[in-house]
C-alpha cells in the first residue's frame, strides 16, 4: 500500500478523534460538576448520652486542714507526710514560751481571787461584809477564771493537732519559720476514699440527683474511661460564681490521686439503643439524604444531642444515605454523588 495515501487518511481522522475525546472529556467534566460529590453515612444504633459537663478536684471523703489560729513561730513538726495519725495526736508546736508566762500568770491571779471570793462568803456569812462587797468578789473570781480559761486555750492552740484519724497527705513549713493565721501546715485525710468536688452551674443542677452515673476523665490518664457517682449535692450555692458544688464518689480502685483535676460529665439522659448521625449533619432541624442520586431536605425530630453525635427519633432510617456536611447550597432535588465516609 502507499504509505504516502495513506497518511493523509491517518491525520484526517486522528483529528475527528482528538476532537472526540475532547469533546467527552468536556461532557464527563460538565456532567460531574453538575454532580457535586457529598460525603454520606448511614445512621447507626447505639448508646446516646445527655450529660452535664464540669470540672472538680479529687479530695478525700474525709480530710482536714491544720494551722495556726495566730502569727506565730514554728518550734517542732512532729510528723511526716505518709504518717498515719490518731484523732488528737499532736502534729506540730508553735512558740507558746510567752503563752505559758501569761497561763502561769492568770493561774496564780485566779487562785488568789479564788481564796478571796472564799474569804468574804465567810464574812459575808458572818455579816461582817456587804452583800456588795461580796458579790465583787465573786464577779472578780469569774473574770479571773474567764481569762485564764481563755489564755490555757490560747496556748492548746499552739500545739497542732490532728481533727481525725487518718494519713498526713500533705506538711509545709520549716522549724524557725514563722506562719501566719492564713497558713496551712497539715493535711489530714483517708486517702483509700476519694471523691471529685466539682462546681456545677445552677442552671444544671435541677437535673442533678444522687446516684447518677458520672464519666470522668483526667488528663493523668489519657483514653482511660473512670466511671464514678453523684454522692453529694451541697443545699447551698455560690452567688458569686453562680454554681453548687456536687461530690462525685469514686471506686476504691480507681487510679486518680489526690489534688487532680478532672473534668466530670454527669449523665442525666441515656438511650441505650439510638439511631445516630453525626451532629454535623443537623441545618436547621433538618436532615439531607441522598435518594435515586437527588439530596433530600428530610425534617427530622432530634432526642439526645450529643459534642460529636445526635440521636434522631424520626424521618430517616438505618437504610439512609445522610449527609455529613450538607454544602450551604445545597439545593432539595439537586443530583448529587455520594462519597462514603469510612
Amino acid at each position: 500500500m502507499n504509505l504516502e495515501a495513506v497518511t493523509p487518511l491517518i491525520r484526517k481522522y486522528g483529528l475527528y478523534a482528538l476532537a472526540g475525546a475532547v469533546v467527552l472529556f468536556l461532557v464527563t467534566f460538565l456532567l460531574l460538576r453538575a454532580r457535586p460529590a457529598v460525603p454520606v453515612v448511614n445512621p447507626v444504633r447505639g448508646p446516646a448520652v445527655e450529660a452535664v459537663y464540669a470540672t472538680g478536684t479529687v479530695e478525700p471523703v474525709r480530710w482536714a486542714k491544720i494551722g495556726p489560729k495566730a502569727t506565730s513561730r514554728i518550734t517542732a513538726m512532729l510528723v511526716k507526710e505518709g504518717d498515719v495519725v490518731k484523732r488528737g495526736q499532736v502534729l506540730g508546736r508553735l512558740d507558746d514560751r510567752e503563752a505559758r508566762a501569761n497561763v502561769a500568770s492568770l493561774a496564780a491571779r485566779e487562785e488568789f481571787l479564788r481564796d478571796e471570793e472564799k474569804r468574804f462568803k465567810e464574812l459575808f456569812a458572818k455579816r461582817l461584809v456587804s452583800r456588795q462587797q461580796y458579790e465583787r468578789a465573786v464577779s472578780d473570781h469569774e473574770q479571773a477564771l474567764e481569762s485564764l480559761n481563755a489564755a490555757r486555750q490560747v496556748l492548746a492552740d499552739l500545739s497542732l493537732v490532728a481533727p481525725l484519724d487518718g494519713t498526713v497527705l500533705r506538711q509545709d513549713g520549716q522549724v524557725g519559720e514563722v506562719v501566719t493565721n492564713a497558713s496551712v501546715l497539715f493535711w489530714v485525710g483517708e486517702p483509700d476514699k476519694l471523691w471529685v468536688a466539682a462546681d456545677v452551674d445552677e442552671e444544671d443542677i435541677p437535673r442533678i440527683q444522687v446516684g447518677q452515673r458520672v464519666l470522668i476523665k483526667a488528663d493523668a490518664f489519657p483514653g482511660q474511661a473512670l466511671v464514678g457517682e453523684v454522692a453529694e449535692i451541697t443545699p447551698k450555692g455560690d452567688p458569686v460564681q453562680k454554681t453548687y458544688r456536687v461530690r462525685v464518689g469514686l471506686p476504691a480502685d480507681t487510679p486518680v490521686k489526690i489534688g487532680m483535676t478532672t473534668e466530670v460529665n454527669i449523665v442525666v439522659r441515656e438511650e441505650r439503643n439510638a439511631l445516630l448521625v453525626p451532629v454535623t449533619a443537623l441545618v436547621d432541624g433538618h436532615l439531607w439524604v441522598v435518594r435515586g442520586g437527588k439530596a433530600r431536605k428530610i425534617k427530622v425530630q432530634t432526642g439526645i444531642i450529643g459534642s460529636q453525635m445526635l440521636q434522631v427519633l424520626s424521618g430517616v432510617t438505618e437504610d439512609d444515605e445522610v449527609i455529613v456536611y450538607p454544602p450551604a447550597t445545597l439545593k432539595d432535588g439537586k443530583s448529587v454523588r455520594e462519597l462514603a465516609v469510612p
